[in-house]
Protein backbone atom coordinates (compact mmCIF):
# COMPACT_ATOMS: atom_id res chain seq x y z
CA UNK A 1 0.00 0.00 0.00
CA UNK A 2 1.21 3.48 -0.89
CA UNK A 3 0.08 6.26 1.45
CA UNK A 4 -0.67 9.19 -0.84
CA UNK A 5 -2.62 11.29 1.62
CA UNK A 6 -2.96 11.34 5.38
CA UNK A 7 -4.84 14.16 7.01
CA UNK A 8 -6.11 14.91 10.49
CA UNK A 9 -9.90 15.05 10.77
CA UNK A 10 -10.95 15.48 14.39
CA UNK A 11 -10.30 14.90 18.07
CA UNK A 12 -13.21 13.85 20.25
CA UNK A 13 -13.99 12.55 23.72
CA UNK A 14 -17.32 11.09 22.61
CA UNK A 15 -17.92 8.35 20.08
CA UNK A 16 -21.12 9.96 18.78
CA UNK A 17 -19.06 12.99 17.76
CA UNK A 18 -16.53 10.99 15.74
CA UNK A 19 -16.50 11.17 11.91
CA UNK A 20 -19.28 9.24 10.12
CA UNK A 21 -18.81 5.47 10.46
CA UNK A 22 -18.77 4.94 6.70
CA UNK A 23 -15.21 3.71 6.18
CA UNK A 24 -13.08 0.88 7.62
CA UNK A 25 -11.42 2.01 10.83
CA UNK A 26 -8.08 0.86 12.29
CA UNK A 27 -7.31 2.03 15.81
CA UNK A 28 -3.95 2.06 17.61
CA UNK A 29 -3.58 1.67 21.35
CA UNK A 30 -0.90 0.68 23.84
CA UNK A 31 0.65 1.48 27.17
CA UNK A 32 1.84 5.03 27.62
CA UNK A 33 5.25 5.67 26.02
CA UNK A 34 5.11 2.55 23.83
CA UNK A 35 6.01 4.58 20.74
CA UNK A 36 2.51 4.83 19.29
CA UNK A 37 2.78 8.29 17.74
CA UNK A 38 6.16 7.51 16.20
CA UNK A 39 4.77 4.31 14.72
CA UNK A 40 1.75 6.09 13.23
CA UNK A 41 4.00 8.72 11.68
CA UNK A 42 6.25 6.00 10.26
CA UNK A 43 3.36 4.03 8.78
CA UNK A 44 1.80 7.06 7.12
CA UNK A 45 5.08 8.63 6.04
CA UNK A 46 4.07 11.93 7.66
CA UNK A 47 6.56 12.87 10.34
CA UNK A 48 4.34 15.25 12.29
CA UNK A 49 0.92 13.64 11.80
CA UNK A 50 0.61 12.24 15.32
CA UNK A 51 2.12 14.37 18.06
CA UNK A 52 5.04 12.72 19.83
CA UNK A 53 6.26 13.49 23.32
CA UNK A 54 8.78 12.21 25.83
CA UNK A 55 6.06 12.44 28.47
CA UNK A 56 3.56 9.58 28.80
CA UNK A 57 -0.10 10.43 28.36
CA UNK A 58 0.25 12.88 25.48
CA UNK A 59 -2.77 11.48 23.62
CA UNK A 60 -5.92 12.27 25.60
CA UNK A 61 -8.67 12.12 22.97
CA UNK A 62 -9.88 9.90 20.12
CA UNK A 63 -7.95 11.25 17.13
CA UNK A 64 -9.14 10.45 13.61
CA UNK A 65 -7.01 10.61 10.48
CA UNK A 66 -8.25 9.95 6.94
CA UNK A 67 -5.86 7.85 4.86
CA UNK A 68 -6.02 7.97 1.04
CA UNK A 69 -9.64 9.01 1.40
CA UNK A 70 -10.44 5.31 1.94
CA UNK A 71 -10.01 4.40 5.61
CA UNK A 72 -9.66 5.89 9.06
CA UNK A 73 -6.61 5.59 11.28
CA UNK A 74 -7.42 6.28 14.92
CA UNK A 75 -4.96 7.26 17.63
CA UNK A 76 -6.37 6.28 21.04
CA UNK A 77 -5.16 7.30 24.51
CA UNK A 78 -2.79 4.84 26.13
CA UNK A 79 -3.69 2.48 28.94
CA UNK A 80 -1.68 1.79 32.05
CA UNK A 81 0.68 4.27 33.71
CA UNK A 82 0.70 7.90 32.69
CA UNK A 83 1.62 11.07 34.58
CA UNK A 84 -1.97 12.23 34.90
CA UNK A 85 -4.51 12.22 37.69
CA UNK A 86 -6.43 9.11 38.68
CA UNK A 87 -9.65 10.78 37.58
CA UNK A 88 -8.20 11.37 34.11
CA UNK A 89 -7.13 7.72 33.81
CA UNK A 90 -10.62 6.59 34.81
CA UNK A 91 -12.16 8.97 32.27
CA UNK A 92 -9.83 7.70 29.53
CA UNK A 93 -10.67 4.11 30.43
CA UNK A 94 -14.39 4.74 30.10
CA UNK A 95 -13.91 6.61 26.82
CA UNK A 96 -11.74 3.84 25.34
CA UNK A 97 -14.08 1.11 26.53
CA UNK A 98 -17.11 2.84 25.04
CA UNK A 99 -15.29 3.40 21.76
CA UNK A 100 -14.18 -0.22 21.46
CA UNK A 101 -17.66 -1.58 22.12
CA UNK A 102 -19.74 0.96 20.20
CA UNK A 103 -17.77 2.14 17.18
CA UNK A 104 -19.58 0.10 14.55
CA UNK A 105 -16.96 0.46 11.80
CA UNK A 106 -13.97 -0.51 13.97
CA UNK A 107 -12.33 -3.06 11.71
CA UNK A 108 -9.24 -3.93 13.72
CA UNK A 109 -7.48 -2.74 16.86
CA UNK A 110 -3.68 -2.64 16.77
CA UNK A 111 -2.38 -3.27 20.29
CA UNK A 112 1.16 -1.95 20.66
CA UNK A 113 3.59 -3.69 23.00
CA UNK A 114 7.17 -2.66 23.74
CA UNK A 115 9.31 -5.51 22.39
CA UNK A 116 12.03 -4.82 24.95
CA UNK A 117 9.99 -6.25 27.81
CA UNK A 118 9.00 -9.72 28.89
CA UNK A 119 5.20 -10.20 29.22
CA UNK A 120 3.67 -7.55 31.46
CA UNK A 121 0.46 -8.11 33.42
CA UNK A 122 -1.14 -4.87 32.20
CA UNK A 123 -0.72 -5.91 28.56
CA UNK A 124 -1.84 -9.49 29.10
CA UNK A 125 -4.93 -8.37 31.02
CA UNK A 126 -5.87 -5.93 28.26
CA UNK A 127 -5.47 -8.60 25.58
CA UNK A 128 -7.55 -11.08 27.58
CA UNK A 129 -10.33 -8.52 27.91
CA UNK A 130 -10.34 -7.91 24.16
CA UNK A 131 -10.59 -11.63 23.52
CA UNK A 132 -13.46 -12.12 25.96
CA UNK A 133 -15.32 -9.15 24.46
CA UNK A 134 -14.80 -10.35 20.89
CA UNK A 135 -12.99 -7.23 19.72
CA UNK A 136 -10.83 -7.97 16.63
CA UNK A 137 -7.17 -7.11 17.19
CA UNK A 138 -3.60 -7.84 16.23
CA UNK A 139 -0.41 -7.15 18.17
CA UNK A 140 2.38 -4.82 17.06
CA UNK A 141 5.67 -5.15 18.92
CA UNK A 142 7.45 -1.79 18.81
CA UNK A 143 11.02 -0.49 19.22
CA UNK A 144 12.69 -3.57 17.72
CA UNK A 145 15.74 -1.45 16.84
CA UNK A 146 16.50 -0.90 20.53
CA UNK A 147 17.90 -4.41 21.02
CA UNK A 148 19.12 -7.47 19.15
CA UNK A 149 16.80 -9.40 16.88
CA UNK A 150 17.20 -12.50 19.01
CA UNK A 151 16.15 -10.65 22.16
CA UNK A 152 13.11 -9.23 20.38
CA UNK A 153 12.09 -12.67 19.15
CA UNK A 154 12.59 -14.11 22.61
CA UNK A 155 10.16 -11.59 24.11
CA UNK A 156 7.66 -12.08 21.27
CA UNK A 157 7.77 -15.85 21.84
CA UNK A 158 7.29 -15.32 25.57
CA UNK A 159 4.08 -13.38 24.90
CA UNK A 160 2.85 -16.03 22.50
CA UNK A 161 3.54 -18.80 25.02
CA UNK A 162 1.75 -16.87 27.74
CA UNK A 163 -1.30 -16.25 25.54
CA UNK A 164 -1.32 -19.90 24.43
CA UNK A 165 -2.14 -20.87 28.01
CA UNK A 166 -5.69 -19.54 27.57
CA UNK A 167 -6.13 -18.98 23.81
CA UNK A 168 -7.02 -21.64 21.23
CA UNK A 169 -5.93 -19.39 18.35
CA UNK A 170 -3.24 -16.75 18.77
CA UNK A 171 -3.66 -13.23 17.38
CA UNK A 172 -1.52 -12.12 14.45
CA UNK A 173 1.68 -10.32 15.39
CA UNK A 174 4.00 -7.80 13.73
CA UNK A 175 7.46 -6.61 14.77
CA UNK A 176 8.21 -2.97 14.03
CA UNK A 177 10.65 -0.12 14.45
CA UNK A 178 9.70 3.48 13.80
CA UNK A 179 13.39 4.31 13.47
CA UNK A 180 14.35 1.96 10.62
CA UNK A 181 10.79 1.31 9.30
CA UNK A 182 10.87 -2.39 10.13
CA UNK A 183 7.41 -3.90 9.67
CA UNK A 184 5.93 -0.96 7.77
CA UNK A 185 5.22 -2.87 4.57
CA UNK A 186 3.78 -5.83 6.47
CA UNK A 187 1.35 -3.74 8.53
CA UNK A 188 0.17 -1.71 5.53
CA UNK A 189 -0.22 -4.89 3.46
CA UNK A 190 -2.40 -6.35 6.21
CA UNK A 191 -4.64 -3.27 6.21
CA UNK A 192 -4.88 -3.38 2.42
CA UNK A 193 -5.76 -7.07 2.52
CA UNK A 194 -8.55 -6.50 5.05
CA UNK A 195 -9.89 -3.52 3.10
CA UNK A 196 -10.04 -5.66 -0.04
CA UNK A 197 -11.93 -8.37 1.84
CA UNK A 198 -14.42 -5.79 3.05
CA UNK A 199 -14.83 -4.51 -0.50
CA UNK A 200 -15.48 -8.01 -1.80
CA UNK A 201 -18.13 -8.64 0.86
CA UNK A 202 -19.81 -5.36 -0.04
CA UNK A 203 -19.80 -6.23 -3.75
CA UNK A 204 -21.33 -9.61 -3.03
CA UNK A 205 -23.99 -8.30 -0.68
Amino acid sequence: MIIREAKFLASNSRVDQCPPATLPEYAFIGRSNVGKSSLINMLTGHKGLAKTSSLPGKTQLINHFLINGQWYLVDLPGYGYAKVSKDSRVQWGRMINFYLHNRENLTCLFVLIDSRHAPLAVDLEFLETLGKDGIPFVIIFTKADKQSGSRTQQNVNSYRLKLAETWDELPRTFVTSATDQTGRDEVLAFIQEVNQQIGQKTDNA
